[in-house]
């Protein structure tokens, strides 16, 4: 008898359906009646695939008693109860290091369309505004700027190496030192003072929610740059819409949000702040290779007990 497994989602057909040819596989999203469902297979199954994104409902730990690992399709578990999941000795996996790239090129397009007003240009162009107005207002070149990374982790060197040949000097802030020869701020208020583009790519949760806060965006100051590909909850939404509505800093480059997809609708009143739809890992390649990992974390531990991703 295969092991039976409970996926939230559909979070890739084609791996989706990998996983019901190997496992008594589940849908809840397409289960109507969950009691009923919980009542009848809450006690089979044995594994649950979810997302970053969706996490666990509130309630269903307690309703799947024989619960032995969830395998997560994302890279960040902030939206997982940890300390639940070990009193109950359940492990967990991510899909680290596969959407590192992609993550990382977003937060460079993100830099450059802000600073060089991508999408009003477009509109410019589309508007007939060029032909009727002449040229649009200058830009800001990133040539020349001070770059701050809020997180030097994987994505955060990423990043570096992808910004380092437009000419930035590259500042950082972390939980510690790193071996590397990029300036280290032990205060994220004075590494804003410094940066004239902050990039925060660090973890999300309870350590790191509203770490930018209006104190740092005061820092950045009217020249200002900030873009966030990490978490929404990293950034204080409310300070954040003062300061552009303020002119505290100069614009935002935004791919995740708090409060998402349901982002404050105030963010598009800025043409100065360019939005994406927390998209920065939503290519075909990296999507396939995160639902690939997932695949992979559910046969290591069927197979082997054990994750290849392992968080828990």
């Amino acid at each position: 008898m295969s092991r039976s497994v409970l996926s939230l989602m559909d979070f890739r057909p084609t791996y989706t359906a990998m996983l019901a040819e190997k496992y008594d596989l589940h849908r809840w999203d397409e289960v109507d009646d969950k009691q009923a469902f919980l009542d009848q297979v809450g006690s089979k199954i044995t594994a649950l695939v979810t997302s970053a994104g969706v996490g666990v409902p509130d309630g269903l730990l307690d309703k799947l008693p024989n619960l032995k690992v969830i395998t997560s399709f994302g890279v960040g578990y902030d939206v997982f109860d940890l300390d639940a999941c070990r009193a109950r000795g359940i492990r967990l996996s991510n899909t680290p290091d596969v959407l590192t790239d992609d993550v990382a090129d977003t937060a460079i397009m993100l830099m450059h369309a802000t600073l060089r007003r991508l999408v009003v240009g477009d509109d410019w162009a589309r508007s007939g505004q060029w032909a009727a107005n002449g040229a649009m207002p200058l830009t800001r070149s990133v040539r020349g700027k001070k770059l701050g990374i809020l997180g030097l982790g994987r994505i955060g060197q990423a990043i570096v190496s992808r910004a380092e040949p437009s000419g930035v000097e590259v500042g950082y802030f972390g939980r510690s030192k790193k071996q590397v020869d990029y300036r280290y701020f032990d205060d994220l208020v004075a590494l804003a003072q410094w940066s004239d583009i902050l990039i925060a790519a660090c973890p999300g949760g309870e350590a790191t929610k509203g770490i930018i806060n209006a104190d740092v965006l005061s820092a950045l100051g009217p020249d200002g740059y900030v873009v966030n590909i990490a978490r929404g909850s990293v950034m204080d939404e409310p300070a954040l819409i003062n300061a552009l509505r303020d002119k505290v800093i100069a614009g935002a480059g935004l791919d995740v949000f708090y409060n998402e997809p349901n982002m404050d609708p105030a963010f598009a009143e800025f043409e100065n702040v360019v939005l994406y739809p927390h998209g920065a890992s939503g290519t075909v390649e990296t999507r396939n290779a995160m639902a690939q990992l997932v695949v992979d974390n559910l046969d290591a531990w069927d197979q082997r007990g054990e994750l290849v991703t392992p968080v828990i």
